[in-house]
């Protein structure tokens, strides 16, 4: 998948020691799908769901695939990467990042694999999951590091875990870490993050509302851990038909006023500079994304 049609809405966990959810993971209408050597993995199993993951690498979909491995302190990451990071492989989630030590680490142990096995330099994208107080207070030093990674994502249940949080419904002990993570991204000139999981599988409402918050605080997308989850996640993160028509008609307006000179203009009312184009450019570019992706799942 050609990186112009590459769309990061939704992620969707998968235990990479579960066949049947494996199968079906690809064809749930994630942007991406993610299975999971990590904790939806019992440590006498991990072994095993090694080389389940390996067998799902090679086979037709019409998504992404990334595969999380084990934290790099443990005593599974390195034999988890030594076996997935191969042809097939779109890209790994690295859980519990908390040093730009670490960060590097398991990139340079990638770049390894990639020119050992033949791959792409760099092909293998690299996603730093912050889910602890620790990564989160070393997330400039993270972000800014020189690693291959273009994004980092959000785990609430470690981070409550880790911090003595209370996660709850309307997730506002979350709010000063979301704008963390988003600052130190884009201080750093990463993409927008990703956010964390939403864990009560029956409030549908409460997702929403999660994405939502999420989507307004600068995020590009969101993690899944049920496939019913994604039709959700992915209205969210996608443009409406009244916004891209409105940012259409924004970018068309604005170009017509350059020729002519100008720099600002009014449309419905509303003052229209630069900021205001650059952001409508942005809707453009997102919506034309996922048609292309689209159009490539429909050929």
């Amino acid at each position: 998948m050609g990186d112009t049609m590459r769309v990061y809405r939704s992620f969707l966990f998968a235990p990479g020691n579960h066949p049947r959810r494996v199968e079906k993971v690809f064809g749930c209408g994630a942007d991406a799908a993610i299975l999971d050597l990590e904790d939806a993995v019992a440590v006498a199993e991990k072994p095993a769901a090694r080389q389940a993951v390996v067998q799902a690498l090679q086979r037709p979909r019409e998504c992404l695939c990334y595969v999380r491995v084990n934290a790099t302190s443990s005593e599974w990451c390195y034999r988890d990467l030594c076996e997935v990071v191969r042809p097939g492989l779109d890209g790994v989630l690295l859980p519990k990042v908390e040093s730009a030590a670490g960060l590097l680490a398991a990139d340079w142990l990638i770049a390894q694999l990639e020119r050992e096995r033949g791959l792409a330099p760099g092909g293998v994208d690299l996603i730093a999951i912050v889910e602890t107080g620790a990564g989160l207070d070393r997330i400039d030093e993270i972000a800014r590091c020189g690693s291959r990674v273009r994004r980092i994502a959000f785990g609430a249940a470690d981070f409550a875990l880790d911090m003595n949080l209370q996660w709850s419904r309307e997730e506002t002990e979350f709010a000063y870490v979301r704008a963390r993570l988003v600052l130190a991204a884009r201080a750093a000139g990463l993409d927008p993050p990703l956010d964390t999981v939403w864990a009560r599988l029956p409030d549908r409402d409460g997702l929403r509302d999660s994405a939502r918050t999420a989507l307004a605080m600068g995020f590009q997308g969101k993690m899944c851990i049920h496939p019913d989850q994604i039709a959700v996640v992915n209205e969210v993160f996608t443009p409406s038909p009244e916004e891209v028509a409105r940012a259409e008609r924004i970018v068309e307006a604005f170009r017509q006023a350059e020729q002519q000179g100008s720099a600002s203009i009014q449309l419905d009312g509303q003052f229209i500079d630069y900021p205001i184009v650059q952001r409508a450019r942005r809707i453009v570019a997102v919506v034309q994304r996922i048609r292309a992706r689209e159009r490539a799942d429909r050929a």
